[in-house]
């Protein structure tokens, strides 16, 4: 110990000699500077989900959402169905359908069917939006089944009997495949239109599914592939504006031939253009996209004939000169499955069934057997 007067010594405090060790580092920027580059990286994957994330759909009837203004049928899980109905009472009905939309369309785009053969033949339609469309609660798990067995359920609910008629158009034609294979004991006709076919359904040969690949737009054939491969890529695939993205989302006219143009006017000017995406595109359009381009666990290809005994008629219409679905695809179907009756018309483009007339002709084909 120093004494008075002496300057301390320079030995530790325990005096055995030894030098103390030099106080540790006062804590300085250093350590923040190297956080910065892992905090910055988490940052932008917050950033990054939040892009790819669809905001939540404005149901209708919400506080936020649209209002309810048609009639709605509860199914068993809670969501609402909206449906229209047209034709004769179906109660006087000789004759039940049920029309299934396409793609951004809704309950009011049914057939067109003359006056005259509805009151001739007793033909009563009931059409419905499809879940994320119009007024039709959003279905988040919606699968190709799902919706074969809401038809079914949509039937009791307004007591259409043990069978009953189908007709779909596009991606409502795709739906007609699932209907045949979950439930074909309900129905009694099936008329497919200009249907969506998926690229990766087993039985097309490898020249047929490529053939029909290239024949969609380069912006098509990502949004479709992104559907398919990364469906969790769909909203903000279809929603950034780096490149283009589906091109039937944005109605180019490019898609459409020279006898879907002249019927433009007449589909544009349909009474829910405005209302089909009104609770979200991506609970109605990108949800349509991931499931008809989806991964199904069957291919219609491969379909045994659900009308053995000849219960029913199954008939295929394609135009000839579709730029959105391109025709090969139907005719291979039609040459895999001979209990189809296929209907080529030469020089239709997508939007046939609009034409004026062509509504009459489906439904005597399917319900008495003309061609």
């Amino acid at each position: 110990m120093a004494g008075p007067g002496e300057k301390p010594s320079s030995t530790s405090a325990n005096g055995n000699g030894t030098k103390a060790p030099p106080p540790p580092a006062a804590p300085g920027g250093s350590g923040i500077a190297k956080r910065l580059p892992r905090l910055a990286f988490v940052f932008l994957l917050a950033v990054l989900y939040r892009q790819l994330q669809a905001p939540p759909p404005k149901i209708c009837g919400s506080p936020d959402g649209p209002p309810i203004t048609g009639t709605r049928i509860r199914l068993s899980d809670g969501r609402h169905l909206a449906y229209h109905e047209s034709g004769v009472p179906k109660e006087q009905a000789n004759h039940k359908i049920i029309f299934v939309h396409g793609f951004d369309s809704c309950r009011y785009d049914a057939l067109r069917v003359s006056p005259e053969l509805t009151q001739e033949l007793g033909i009563y339609i009931l059409s419905f939006d499809r879940p994320g469309y119009g007024e039709s609660d959003p279905h988040p798990a919606r699968t190709e089944k799902s919706i074969a067995l809401d038809i079914a359920e949509l039937a009791d609910s307004l007591h259409l009997g043990s069978r009953f008629y189908l007709v779909g158009f596009s991606m409502g034609g795709e739906i007609m495949w699932s209907c045949l294979k979950h439930i074909p004991h309900r129905l009694a006709g099936v008329s497919i239109l200009g249907p969506v076919g998926n690229y990766w359904w087993s039985g097309f040969p490898s020249n047929v599914s490529w053939d029909a690949w290239y024949q969609q737009t380069p912006q098509d054939q990502w949004a479709v592939r992104v559907a398919h491969h990364a469906p969790w890529l769909a909203y903000w695939w279809n929603t950034q504006k780096l490149f283009p993205a589906s091109s039937v989302i944005s109605f180019n006219p490019a898609i459409f031939s020279r006898e879907d143009m002249a019927m433009i006017p007449k589909f544009a000017s349909r009474p829910c253009s405005s209302k089909a995406r009104q609770q979200g595109e991506h609970e109605s359009l990108h949800r349509d996209m991931t499931v008809g381009f989806g991964k199904w666990g069957w291919s219609p290809l491969e379909m045994e004939n659900p009308f053995p005994g000849d219960e029913a008629d199954v008939h295929l219409w394609h135009g000839a000169e579709d730029l959105i679905v391109p025709v090969s695809l139907s005719r291979h179907i039609a040459e895999r499955l001979p209990w189809v009756r296929y209907h080529e018309l030469p020089t239709a483009g997508h939007l046939f069934p609009v034409a004026d007339g062509m509504g009459d002709v489906i439904l005597r084909t399917m319900l008495l057997g003309e061609n």
